[in-house]
């Protein structure tokens, strides 16, 4: 599926009220404050977290503005990398930095699996890019050497090393454990992916209040919602580095519905570089004999 395959479905609408009760950060946007069910900010801090193919990201709303939070290393995003060795697991920067060291132990792109079943031909295609192993389990096993053993691991046990660094980053930058959380998925995601998720945050220890739509999150962005008038309506691309989004919102008095979308799990960077380092595709071309 290509952009030219694209187009706008009907969907489910989801319907985000804002009030002043809730102030959660989604992505590394602005401000939202969301009410589902009655959701009241706890005593708690409530973060959001943007879970990407390639990067993540983790955000507070507080002292009156939102705050991305840096990660060890200095940076506002980590690579979502996760590393098995013979003495230890690393996740982000320090899972990246070896992956040309160890490359079959070193586990990317877990939110192409999160959700999916093994014989999906999507795994089928993105398999020939990893060099990881992928097993069958019904679902999808990512199988690795850890401190001298076979361990396989599910899409949603990876996601979870990922999550649970970036609850590390936010209980450490605000000096108090982080029990909750935001988290943003592609509008598309089937329910299987987004309940795939929400078990990831719990296996990393986090009650996920509310899945959110990484569209709607983007209008949220560029304040949409501060702007007054009559029902708009808004059309948000949403380019990512695995992903793609394009949904039509109409947001009035504070509500962003969604009212249609498409989108594809394989139109982002990573798809861009593997499409333009494939010798079938011609882009690079040997010099005098020379390998790529």
């Amino acid at each position: 599926m290509g952009l030219a395959d694209l187009s706008l479905q009907p969907m489910h609408c989801e319907i985000v009220r804002f009030t002043a009760e809730a102030p959660l950060m989604i992505q590394n946007f602005s401000r939202v404050h969301i009410r589902s069910a009655r959701l009241i900010h706890s005593v708690m801090p409530v973060v959001g977290i943007d879970l990407g193919t390639t990067y993540s990201c983790v955000g507070v709303f507080q002292h009156g503005k939102v705050e991305i939070i840096e990660n060890d290393q200095g940076n506002r995003t980590t690579p979502s990398f996760v590393a098995f060795t013979d003495t230890e697991r690393l996740i982000g920067d320090a899972a990246k930095n070896q992956v040309a060291m160890n490359p079959t132990n070193t586990v990317f792109d877990a939110k192409r699996l999160i959700g999916q079943r093994f014989d999906d031909p999507s795994v089928t295609e993105d398999r020939k890019h990893w060099p990881f192993e992928i097993v069958s389990g019904g679902i999808p096993k990512i199988q690795v050497e850890f401190r001298g053993e076979q361990k396989t691991f599910s899409a949603e046990e990876i996601s979870s090393m990922i999550l649970i660094k970036m609850k590390e980053i936010a209980s450490a930058y605000l000096g108090k454990v982080v029990k909750e959380a935001v988290v943003t998925v592609p509008a598309y995601f089937n329910d299987s992916q987004r309940q795939a998720t929400k078990d990831a945050g719990a296996i990393a220890g986090l009650n996920v209040l509310r899945i959110i739509n990484e569209p709607t999150a983007a209008a949220i962005a560029y304040g949409l919602d501060k702007k007054v008038g009559s029902e708009r309506h808004v059309l948000i691309f949403d380019l990512g580095g695995g992903t793609f989004d394009v949904s039509i919102l109409t947001i009035e008095d504070g509500i962003f519905e969604v009212k249609s979308t498409a989108g594809d799990t394989h139109v982002g960077g990573e798809d861009f570089d593997n499409r333009i380092a494939s010798p079938s595709e011609g882009f690079l071309v040997p010099f005098h004999g020379s390998r790529l």
